[in-house]
């Protein structure tokens, strides 16, 4: 992770305020709060805006960077935010670790299109056991304005060069669009890419309730194919089971959206996918739902 920021000028108001320092302005002016997770899920966040107006991103930044550098390191929350976080409730964190040991490496058959695929290396990058207190606590200085975690001292947050260093995905190549499905459309692309019955596909979407399938259900159906010797479909079950357990990992532990499914139509043209942005993309947008109150 890399600072996005360098320490940088202050708002004199605010500083005033915090100092000691008031006039007849400083009224108007709010009390700087460090910008937490917590605050956000418990009270809607309440952007002030001041003269001259500015952008919500850039008066967190200027107001982080002056009390930072005015040494102000006693002050907890977020603009219009609560102090008390007693009441948030405790985030679950979930791994698929053990799923993909369960799973196991591909089948020699198959073997060959993985490794084409350019996605092997996320066989090895699901984790069994985290920190569950060091996870916590970077979530709760995550921000959604800035994509930046919003520490003590500056601002850090995962880059692209990371990703690359740390999965060996791609993340510049080219990028592949996503539509929105309907279940019709999910039944569809099952029994074309995965070749299982109308029948079969309808059943497992009622048993999702919507455009998904089960983690659990990918196996068997991945042990069938093999079986079968139907290797290219054996090929995109492992992959899109390898997408639940790692890249677009949900809440739901069990389910895995069909979407993927479709960049997954020739496994030799998704090595020309960038799979490293759309991993950094998909962890922004989860990282900013720990922000909303429904969020367990």
């Amino acid at each position: 992770m890399v600072s996005t920021r360098g320490l940088g000028r202050a708002l004199g108001h605010a500083i005033g305020k915090v100092l000691g320092r008031r006039d007849e302005s400083d009224d108007d002016v709010p009390q700087w709060r460090r910008p937490i997770a917590s605050a956000c899920r418990q009270r809607q966040q309440q952007v002030v805006l001041v003269d001259p107006p500015m952008a919500e991103e850039e008066l967190v930044d200027d107001q982080l960077e002056a009390h930072v550098e005015e040494g102000v390191a006693d002050v907890v929350g977020f603009l219009g935010g609560s102090h008390d976080t007693s009441e948030c409730p405790e985030l679950k964190l979930s791994s698929h670790g053990r799923k993909m040991t369960k799973f196991g490496r591909p089948a020699p058959e198959i073997e060959g299109l993985v490794v084409a695929s350019g996605l092997s290396p996320l066989i090895a990058y699901s984790l069994d056991t985290c920190d569950h207190g060091l996870m916590s606590a970077f979530v709760e200085y995550w921000h959604k304005v800035t994509s930046s975690f919003h520490l003590s001292v500056r601002k850090v947050t995962i880059t692209l060069d990371d990703i690359a260093s740390l999965l060996h995905l791609p993340t510049v190549e080219v990028f592949h669009g996503f539509e929105q499905l309907h279940v019709d459309n999910v039944v569809e692309m099952l029994v074309e890419l995965l070749e299982v019955s109308a029948i079969d596909a309808r059943a497992e979407t009622i048993q999702c309730h919507g455009s998904y399938v089960q983690l659990s259900w990918l196996r068997d159906l991945y042990e069938l194919k093999i079986e079968a010797c139907e290797w290219i479909v054996a090929g995109r079950a492992y992959l899109l089971h390898l997408f639940g357990c790692t890249l677009f990992a949900n809440k739901s532990v069990t389910h895995m959206h069909v979407v993927f499914l479709d960049a997954l139509c020739d496994l030799k043209q998704s090595v020309g996918y960038a799979w490293g942005a759309a991993a950094l993309v998909y962890m922004y947008d989860n990282l900013n739902d720990v922000l909303k109150s429904t969020t367990r």
